[in-house]
This record gives C-alpha cells, sequence and structure tokens, in this order.
C-alpha cells in the first residue's frame, strides 16, 4: 500500500503547486494533502470551469474549498472553441488537457509553481491522451510517483476524514459522448440536466450516455431493478432534459466503457 509520508515528501520536494482540482476523489485528497504540507502560500487548487464539468461538481469544489480552507479559485475554460476538440474524436481529452494547461501554466509561472495532477497508477491502464498533454505541458503526476492507487487514494481519504472518500467518479461530461458524434453546448446541456435528474431521485454512481435523441443510461448493478421499478419517474426525468427515448444499459456503470469503440477499431 503506498504511504502518505512518500506523497508528503514528493510535495515537499516540489515545493509550491497548482493543484488541476476537479472535485474528485483523487483531485480532491492530492488538494487536501498538498494544504497540509504547503500551506496556503504553496498550495493553490484551481478549478477549470466550463461546460463540461457538471454544474454540482463546480459547486462542490468550492465547498470542499471552504470546508478545509484551502486557497482556491475557478479559472474559466472553452474548449467548445476548438474544432479539434468538438469534433470529438480519439484525442478530444487530449486537446482538452492542453486547453487547461494553458489556463493553469500561467497561473503557476507567476508564483514559480508546478501544475499537479490527481492522476493515479490506475489511470495509465486505460485511453487516457490528457494525460500526454499534461506532461507535455509541465504538469506532475505525484501520486503516480509515490505509487498510489485509486484503492489507496479512498482508503488514505477515509482516514483523513475526508468526505470525498467515497464520492463516486464524475469524468467530464464529454465523456458520455460517442467517439465521432460532435460534442456541442447543447449536448453537454442535456447530459446535465439528466445527469442532475437522476442524482435528485437518489442514484448516485451513473452516466447518461448520448446517442442524439436516446439516452442510455448506466446505473450501479445493485440500482437496476429499483431503476425499472421506478422507470416513470426516470423516463419522465431524462425526458425533461431533451430526450425522446431511454434506455437502461444492463450491464450497468463501466468507467470509460465508450473507449471500447477505440480498442476495437
Amino acid at each position: 500500500m503506498a504511504e502518505l509520508s512518500a506523497l508528503e515528501t514528493r510535495l515537499r520536494e516540489l515545493g509550491n503547486v497548482v493543484v488541476a482540482f476537479s472535485g474528485g476523489a483523487d483531485s480532491a485528497f492530492l488538494a487536501r494533502v498538498a494544504h497540509d504540507v504547503l500551506g496556503s502560500d504553496g498550495a493553490h487548487a484551481v478549478t477549470a470551469v466550463s461546460p463540461s464539468l457538471a454544474p454540482e461538481e463546480r459547486a462542490d469544489c468550492e465547498a470542499l474549498a471552504r470546508e478545509w480552507g484551502l486557497r482556491w479559485s475557478a479559472v474559466f475554460t472553452d474548449e467548445l472553441a476548438d474544432p479539434a476538440y468538438s469534433v470529438n474524436d480519439g484525442e478530444r481529452c487530449y486537446h482538452c488537457k492542453a486547453t487547461l494547461m494553458d489556463a493553469l501554466v500561467p497561473l503557476a509561472s507567476d508564483s514559480r509553481a508546478t501544475v499537479v495532477l490527481g492522476v493515479n497508477l490506475d489511470d495509465l491502464g486505460d485511453h487516457r491522451p490528457g494525460q500526454r498533454a499534461a506532461a507535455e505541458g509541465g504538469a506532475v503526476f505525484p501520486l503516480v510517483d509515490t505509487g498510489f492507487t485509486k484503492a489507496d487514494v479512498r482508503d488514505w481519504s477515509r482516514r483523513l476524514g475526508l468526505r470525498t472518500w467515497d464520492k463516486p467518479a464524475a469524468a467530464c461530461l464529454a465523456s458520455r459522448v460517442p467517439y465521432g458524434t460532435p460534442v456541442t453546448l447543447g449536448v453537454l446541456e442535456s447530459v446535465a440536466k439528466a445527469e442532475s435528474a437522476l442524482r435528485a431521485l437518489g442514484f448516485r454512481q451513473l452516466r447518461v450516455r448520448h446517442y442524439g435523441e436516446l439516452a442510455r443510461l448506466e446505473l450501479d448493478g445493485p440500482d437496476l431493478e429499483a431503476a425499472v421499478s421506478r422507470r416513470e419517474e426516470i423516463v419522465a426525468a431524462v425526458r425533461a432534459a431533451g430526450y425522446t427515448y431511454v434506455t437502461l444499459d444492463l450491464e450497468g456503470f463501466r468507467s470509460g466503457n465508450l473507449n471500447q469503440a477505440l480498442r476495437e477499431s
């Protein structure tokens, strides 16, 4: 198991960091430990706000920063202005992270800091071109450097009393759109509205995969039976987000499952 002391040592070596803070379990853990080790002067948590970030996630970033006393700020990015991003091919995440680095690097340069991301060892096994863009932009991955897996992040977060320890994974909203389908503001808004409505119904781990007029819902396995029994509520909620057809994926939630199309191509 990874040791917290190793991460603390790595952060001291870096000395001054800007943490890309999305509010997920990994970036929250990294931001909190960086704050504990380096203080507000040495650790700056920054959230990139754009249409691909669910409104609830942006609000939770601010809430966490307030609860933990983090030095926090938001920067606004516009990935949709880049045609290479909007076309939504297999390199979409590369262009997204390149835009993020364009926003964070100037902040880091002003204080002679290093941009750090909450990438863990498990993330290295999936199709994540964004990691390449971040590394090319000078970002460092302290959790990888010190051997942290996702399980380690959650275990240490629980030990530290962080409420994010069991927070469901929440990738950017564009990850709900199959490769080859253009990413637009309207698509992201529909996905965000549908997922917000499902969370309001009590579902935690979920994805609304966008297929034009059809929404394919991925829920945790234990939630599938409940979803069938509450299908009228669910259909009404998802249709209110702009979808005509609502389907339930019987395989349940699978993080990054749209990457399967890339592996098979």
